[in-house]
């Protein structure tokens, strides 16, 4: 059906990462400091991360599931950065 599978999963984490950035601005805009609508998607946004992460390691063969803990390593900790960033910037004043 796709024509690259394996770019699509690779691509993944980094796109919802985005996403994260994208929705904090907008549901800050939209709905206000400290939505409960803004929230809720963060809170599942970084653990589909960690678990998209962990099947990319998991299907991976040989040496190229060092590349992918490698590549899973820098991007969680990035990708925490980020997402705590998100939550605080939704919060608003209330930090």
């Amino acid at each position: 059906m796709f024509p690259y599978p394996e770019q699509y999963r690779l691509a993944a984490p980094p796109l919802i990462t985005a996403f994260m950035v994208l929705w904090s601005l907008l549901s800050r805009a939209l709905f206000g400091d400290g939505s409960p609508i803004g929230f809720y998607p963060l809170f599942m946004l970084f653990p589909l991360i960690i678990l998209l992460h962990g099947q990319l390691i998991w299907q991976a063969r040989g040496m190229e599931r060092l590349d992918q803990g490698v590549y899973a390593f820098i991007h969680l900790a990035l990708a925490f950065v980020i997402w705590t960033f998100a939550i605080m910037h939704i919060n608003g004043n209330g930090f």
